[in-house]
């Protein structure tokens, strides 16, 4: 009777567990744009310029749109090593400082990482803000590169505890740099590799504990 008891439990970790524990959730919006982008790998890049979707939208007030018109060889270059359309690039939701802008993708609760994603259109290395992801400003004093440029940042393991993941876009002074206006060109969030790796871990430990026992 033991031992049915640890076949059905085995069985049941083995169909049911091991799906849920390491299957990832993402959440990926492009700037600038109402439409969605399906890219080269068949990812899913929702409109940024949209609020209160399903899977999260803009919050307070809805951000200015402005269009990145080329792309130097090196920042196109820099985007597919990276495993990004240079389409992500081409455009950015801004906010004219003091504004910031404020988004949000509705996660619900887990350990996300999360990738910020920039072209510059307008200010080359004159671009400064914070970078804040639930509450915590993750990065201080960013200044976004050269004209034509891209920048792309990973931020692991945030974790949400709300329901909700939220970011915020803020210009800061004291970046010393004539232009504030704070802005993205997309934005990334996929359940953390830690998370998985955890889960696999303990998925281990299980089945050598049930091993140990029918022994």
């Amino acid at each position: 009777m033991k031992l049915l008891s640890i076949l059905t439990l085995t069985v049941f970790l083995a169909v049911f567990a091991v799906p849920c524990l390491l299957s990832a959730a993402e959440y990926r919006v492009w700037g600038g744009k109402t439409d969605d982008y399906t890219d080269s790998k068949g990812r899913v890049w929702r409109g940024a310029q949209q609020t209160d979707q399903a899977w999260g939208g803009w919050i307070e007030a809805a951000p200015r749109t402005a269009e990145v018109k080329e792309l130097t060889e090196a920042a196109q270059a820099q985007a597919k090593e990276a495993g990004y359309d240079v389409e992500l690039f081409y455009a950015v939701s801004w906010a004219a400082f003091p504004a910031t802008v404020k988004y949000q993708f509705k996660t619900g609760n887990g350990s996300f990482d999360v990738t910020y994603l920039v072209g510059e259109h307008w200010s080359p290395n004159n671009r400064g803000f914070d970078i804040i992801i639930e509450e915590e400003v993750v990065e201080p004093l960013y200044v976004t590169p050269g004209r034509h440029e891209i920048d792309i940042k990973m931020y692991e393991a945030i974790e949400v505890t709300d329901g909700t993941l939220d970011f915020n876009f803020a210009g800061n002074a004291e970046t010393g740099k004539g232009d504030l206006n704070a802005m993205f060109s997309a934005l990334e969030a996929v359940t953390s590799a830690s998370t998985a790796v955890d889960a696999k871990a303990k998925l281990t430990t299980t089945w050598g504990a049930l091993k140990n026992n029918r022994e």
